[in-house]
């Protein structure tokens, strides 16, 4: 039998705010445990919430972004649960009325385009963090993260592929980084998934038994995971047996999920509405001085980068993906302002690599935009060749310095003087006379190939600095004789 996989994520996004959502404590990270819960992030009696105005902003400016619906009224709930990280024994969030709903997100997976739905996208308090690691047989409890701002973004169950839940995980990502709403930093927690997913025969519309995979902070993570469970439930199933709806948690060491309790439902919560905060009233005005916050979004720069700069689909989805990509770019295309393809070439090649090999974001690159738009240029007006530059690159990496003195210390300069290329043309014909006669014995068709050897033997000779144009021209022209 056929299977088709049904999954959903909710996204649990942090909110960029200097405060926490209901209380003036620093929402911050990496500080002492302990050190930044308030009387009011523990609950202590006689303390009462107040809503963050900031976080509104940034839920209305997410909605706007995603083509959803901002209500008019909305509620903020208690959603009770005891665990030991929630000192309150409830934690705030919205229910029956979120602030968000009903909105739209496009992802692109193996070249088809497809429209998922945002079921809701609501604000919450996070509550605290259990900590294992440094204790034996116990576990410590740290609150400072307990009141940090949260939106929760719901999907529709219209995901069918782990490849899929990636791709809208990602457009999330870098939508919420565009619009300044959260750093998305998944390694510090600001950015977490929960992945549910069932099963049911293909071309079936009724929805299987679902789990729930929580707090999955890295897109592989979350791609091993989903299929991960998809495999498992499909082998579970076919053996007979049920899938149980519980929560899982996922062990990268082993690449597999494990139960962590069974799974709840709505009314597990007793949800009601939070006695001590009045509902949140939204008028169409205050949408509107929201929207016209909104800055540019991935879309519209992607489809500006084509217009303007003449790239491609694929070139300018690569550079927009992130915002600190997009706006390297435009200042490298600044420096060279004739050469937008050639600065896409190399700030998706030698750059990217370089900071995959390191480990780094673009923000820490150790080469300005304005040096790689300098390096174009020069690669450009042929004062070297791209295959230097590679080398210019690397020498700006390592030590820094302007791209004109490198070249000049380094004596890299281009050899583009015609007799001096001839010479070394000639002296590999001379010295290759077996490939010579090939060359000259093949069909006409088949010479554009074969001209590559002599291309990289002349090359090697003048240590790559001969001008390839000038190489390729002339060898064809000796070799006819």
């Amino acid at each position: 039998m056929k299977w088709e996989s049904v999954i959903g994520l909710e996204l649990h996004v942090q909110l960029a705010t200097r405060s926490k959502i209901f209380s003036g404590a620093a929402n911050r990270f990496g500080e002492s445990p302990n050190t930044l819960a308030c009387a009011v992030d523990l609950g202590l009696p006689g303390v009462l919430p107040v809503a963050n105005e900031e976080v509104i902003r940034m839920a209305v400016m997410f909605g706007l972004a995603v083509d959803a619906s901002i209500a008019g009224q909305s509620v903020f709930a208690r959603k009770n649960y005891f665990y030991p990280d929630l000192p309150k024994g409830y934690q705030i969030s919205q229910y029956e009325l979120p602030i968000v709903s009903a909105g739209r997100v496009q992802i692109q997976v193996d070249g088809t385009t497809r429209e998922i739905g945002i079921t809701r996208a609501h604000l919450e308090e996070d509550a605290g963090k259990s900590v294992h690691e440094g204790f034996t047989g116990s576990t410590g409890i740290d609150l400072n993260r307990a009141g940090a701002p949260l939106i929760e973004i719901v999907s529709e169950p219209d995901l069918r592929s782990a490849g899929e839940a990636v791709a809208l995980m990602k457009k999330i990502h870098a939508l919420v980084r565009y619009l300044e709403i959260s750093d998305g930093n998944m390694q510090e927690g600001s950015f977490r998934c929960d992945a549910n997913v069932s099963i049911r025969p293909a071309g079936e519309s009724g929805l299987g038994t679902r789990t729930e995979t929580k707090n999955i902070n890295s897109f592989r993570f979350v791609e091993q995971a989903i299929n991960y469970e998809i495999d498992r439930q499909i082998g579970l199933v076919e053996a007979g047996q049920e899938v149980i709806q519980e929560t899982r948690l996922f062990d990268p060491d082993r690449n597999e999920t494990r139960p962590m309790r069974g799974k709840e439902e709505a009314n597990d919560y007793r949800y009601f509405p939070d006695p001590d905060l009045p509902p949140v009233v939204i008028d169409n005005d205050y949408i509107e001085s929201v929207r016209r916050q909104l800055p540019e979004l991935p879309e519209q720069k992607q489809q500006r980068f084509m217009e303007t700069y003449g790239l491609s689909e694929y070139d300018s989805s690569y550079l927009v993906a992130n915002r600190e990509t997009a706006d390297y770019y435009e200042a490298a295309v600044v420096a060279a302002p004739e050469q937008p393809k050639l600065v896409a070439n190399t700030v998706m090649g030698v750059l990217s690599a370089s900071l995959n090999r390191e480990n780094l974001d673009i923000k820490d690159s150790k080469v300005s935009a304005d040096k790689v738009g300098n390096l174009v240029i020069r690669i450009a007006d042929g004062t070297i060749s791209n295959k230097i530059g590679k080398q210019v690159f690397e020498s700006l990496w390592e030590g820094g310095g302007d791209v004109d003195d490198i070249i000049e210390k380094q004596g890299l300069k281009q050899v583009t003087d015609s007799s001096e290329i001839g010479r070394l043309v000639d002296e590999v014909i001379a010295g290759n006379e077996a490939q010579v006669q090939q060359y000259r014995n093949a069909a006409p068709e088949k010479r554009g190939k074969m001209i590559g050897y002599f291309v990289g033997q002349v090359m090697k000779k003048s240590k790559g600095k001969a001008n390839p144009k000038q190489v390729n021209l002339l060898l064809a022209e000796k070799l006819e004789k």
